[in-house]
C-alpha cells in the first residue's frame, strides 16, 4: 500500500511540472518543447525580423564552379545586357537558371535519344552527337577562357564588354576552332537559355521579381481572365505560378 501511493505522488509530481514546465499539449502548441521553459528573447528577435532582409534560396549553384558562374553570368548579361528598358541577364539571375536547368534532367538530355550511330545532320535538325548538353558547356567555357586568354591574355570575364562581344561573336561566326564540339553550336545553345532564363517563370530561377515580362508587358501565368475579358484593354500585373499556390 505504501509503495502504490509512493507512484501515485512520483506521477502527480511529474505532471506538475510538465505543467509548469511547458511541455504538455498547451507548451508545444505555443512555443516548442523548449519554448516554456527557456526565455530566448523572442521580442527582440521579432523587431529584427521584421528589418531584416529575405533570402532568396533559389540562388544557389548546383552545377557550375564559381569560375563557370562568372563567366556564363558575363556572357549572358552581353547577350542580354542592361539598358533603359530595364535590368539585364545578371540582375534577372539568368546565370542561375541555366545553372539549374543543367544540373537537371535538361542537362543530361534526358529526353532525347543520345544513342549511336552519330551523323553529321542538317542545321534545321539541331545537335547530332554523344555529348550532353551539360558537358557541352563545360566544354564551351572552357574554350572560351583559352579564347580569351589567347586574344587579350585575359579571363573572358575580365575582358571589356567590347572584348567579351568580340570573343562571343568568334564562336557565333565559327571563328574558334574547335574539335569536340561545335563553336557555334554552343554560342546558340547559350543565346537559347539566356533568353529562356530572361523569360521563364520565376519558379526556375530567372526572370527574378518577373521583371523580364513587366519589359514585354506579359501578364506571366494567370489562371484565367473572367474577370476583364468583355472589359476594355488594360495592364495586368503579372503572376508567378507560386501565386497560385494555396
Amino acid at each position: 500500500m505504501a509503495e502504490k501511493n509512493q507512484g501515485e505522488q512520483e506521477n502527480l509530481s511529474r505532471r506538475k511540472f510538465l505543467k509548469k514546465s511547458g511541455i504538455a499539449a498547451g507548451g508545444l502548441a505555443v512555443g516548442g518543447v523548449l519554448g516554456g521553459v527557456i526565455p530566448w528573447g523572442a521580442d527582440e528577435k521579432n523587431k529584427d525580423q521584421g528589418a531584416r532582409k529575405s533570402t532568396n534560396y533559389n540562388q544557389a549553384l548546383m552545377f557550375f564552379t564559381q569560375a563557370e558562374f562568372q563567366t556564363i553570368e558575363a556572357a549572358a548579361e552581353r547577350i542580354f545586357p542592361e539598358d533603359d528598358n530595364g535590368p539585364g541577364a545578371i540582375d534577372l539571375g539568368v546565370g542561375y537558371y541555366i545553372d539549374h536547368q543543367l544540373a537537371g534532367s535538361y542537362g543530361f538530355n534526358a529526353r532525347d535519344y543520345m544513342e549511336p550511330p552519330f551523323f553529321h545532320g542538317e542545321k534545321e535538325q539541331g545537335y547530332q552527337g554523344r555529348l550532353k548538353r551539360r558537358e557541352i558547356f563545360r566544354i564551351g567555357l572552357r574554350e572560351m577562357q583559352n579564347y580569351s586568354h589567347q586574344e587579350y591574355e585575359k579571363s573572358f570575364s575580365n575582358l571589356t564588354g567590347e572584348q567579351q562581344d568580340s570573343v562571343l561573336q568568334a564562336f557565333q561566326e565559327e571563328n574558334v576552332n574547335l574539335t569536340t564540339i561545335s563553336a557555334s553550336g554552343f554560342f546558340d545553345l547559350l543565346r537559347s537559355m539566356t533568353m529562356e532564363g530572361a523569360y521563364s517563370d520565376p519558379l526556375y530561377g530567372g526572370n527574378i521579381d518577373m521583371a523580364g515580362w513587366e519589359m514585354k508587358d506579359y501578364p506571366g501565368n494567370q489562371m484565367n481572365y473572367t474577370d476583364i475579358i468583355e472589359k476594355d484593354f488594360q495592364d495586368i500585373e503579372p503572376k508567378s505560378l507560386r501565386d497560385h499556390m494555396g
